[in-house]
């Protein structure tokens, strides 16, 4: 029986068959997949073979294997740096839900994201949530990072769930797609879950004002089916974004504006930083890259020298 991962606890998981049913399930054994070492060998998103659990005590399904997935989405795992989480698998795009203040979102963040987005081929969106409360000096920042990313080819939309604005745009956007969705604790995540299911009332939580970070309130990812078609992976809310398995060498293949120019570096090994004759470093002189993203850039390489020691 096949059946597609919608919820995952650590050990239990809540999956819906092929004739619309849920029903509760546990693993059996350990799976290994090749070339992945994870902290979560089930990630929701998954499509599983089930049986059910035959003498068992608590009786439910067992999960038998794992289909191959599509792609998926990770992250460095928070409690062991030298292995990765699968957040989501089998993907149609990744929403990310940003904010300029309340709490920040800092560019490292996004463009950590955006990478991990583009080196497992998820087309990636960025919503900027409360935008109600944002004073001029964040609107002049948001104006400026839609630009950043819309020149790179990121698709951006404003919103303010408070007031409606953006909500049916990022609706539309979610339509008969799987879209993962992240972002920090506290940039309004469930509060447009609620917004999208009204009878789901998902817990939401203020930001904490002396610390001004949000407080977690989703524990396990969770997948959604949105009425009308689609469905939304809900996710906890990350404070960091560790990226993993992308050599330093590798890193500006997954900068769109500097993939377009790769080719054109004096030398094929180029990291972009003190080599001569390079057309990334001309670009940004040039204003034809951001200098922002030449320095998340930069930093992202510099965090990976950091963790190959």
């Amino acid at each position: 029986m096949l059946a597609r991962v919608y919820k995952s606890t650590g050990s239990w998981y809540t999956v819906k068959t092929a004739d619309g049913n849920f029903s509760v399930a546990r693993m059996k054994g350990i799976f290994k997949i090749d070339g992945i070492t994870s902290t979560n060998p089930v990630a929701v998103g998954d499509w599983v073979n089930l049986e059910e659990e035959s003498g068992g005590e608590e009786g439910g399904m067992m999960i038998t294997g794992i289909q191959d997935r599509n792609n998926y989405i990770n992250r460095q795992s928070p409690g062991n740096k030298h292995q990765h989480h699968i957040i989501a698998s089998n993907l149609d795009q990744s929403l990310l839900v940003a904010t300029v203040k309340y709490p920040k979102t800092s560019q490292g963040f996004i463009d950590r994201f955006l990478v991990t987005s583009e080196a497992y081929h998820v087309p990636a969106i960025i919503v900027f949530n409360k935008t109600d409360v944002y004073k001029k000096k964040d609107l002049e920042k948001l104006q400026a990072w839609q630009q950043m990313y819309e020149r790179v080819g990121y698709k951006i939309v404003p919103m303010s769930i408070k007031e409606g604005n953006g909500v049916e745009d990022v609706k539309q956007l979610l339509k008969n797609k799987t879209t993962l969705m992240s972002g920090h604790s506290g940039v309004g995540k469930s509060s447009f879950i609620n917004a999208v299911f009204p009878d789901l009332v998902l817990r939401t939580q203020e930001v904490s004002d002396w610390s001004g970070k949000g407080l977690h309130t989703t524990t396990f990812a969770e997948m959604f089916d949105i009425p009308g078609g689609g469905k939304i992976i809900d996710t906890p809310g990350i404070r960091e974004f560790g990226i993993v398995n992308i050599p330093k060498q590798e890193l500006s293949h997954y900068f769109p504006e500097m993939l377009a120019l790769l080719n054109e570096c004096q030398f094929n090994n180029c990291l972009h930083i003190n080599e001569p004759g390079c057309a990334i470093k001309q670009a940004v002189a040039d204003g034809k890259i951001s200098e922002d993203r030449y320095v998340s850039y930069y930093n992202i390489v510099e965090s990976i020298e950091a963790k190959s020691y």
